[in-house]
């Protein structure tokens, strides 16, 4: 096993871990936003551990450990639209708070963009 310096990723066993996690990360995502769109409906699991997968997506690739791992941006830029489309076709069905709305959409919408601007900077 290789040793390449004293932080937490800098070896084989810790990279191949890693790596396992993203890559549950990214296949997870993958197969909610293939799936029943049901599922990713705003007070459904799937509709709030997708944006949370992301958000460690781009946690890890702006740590430089993730980025070559993630999807293409056009999947991202994909995964968004089909996202978005159910979650605005469902959010007004719990009836949100004033203001509520017009948060989450923003942060939604950041969430994915920065994704696929990650994606895009490691050349995917």
């Amino acid at each position: 096993m290789g040793t390449w310096g004293s932080g937490n990723f800098d070896n084989d066993t810790a990279a191949d871990h890693l790596s396992l996690v993203i890559g549950r990360l990214v296949g997870e995502v993958a197969e909610a936003m293939s799936g029943d769109l049901v599922e990713i409906e705003p007070d459904e699991y799937w509709g709030n551990a997708v944006p949370c997968h992301l958000e460690l997506l781009y946690a890890l690739a702006s740590a430089g450990y993730a980025a070559e791992h993630l999807p293409k941006p056009e999947v991202i830029e994909g995964w968004k639209r089909d996202f978005l489309a159910v979650w605005e076709r469902t959010i007004d069905w719990l009836e949100p708070s004033p203001g509520f709305k017009e948060e989450r959409r923003t942060v939604l919408i950041r969430t994915f963009d920065q994704l696929a601007g990650a994606a895009q900077d490691a050349g995917r």
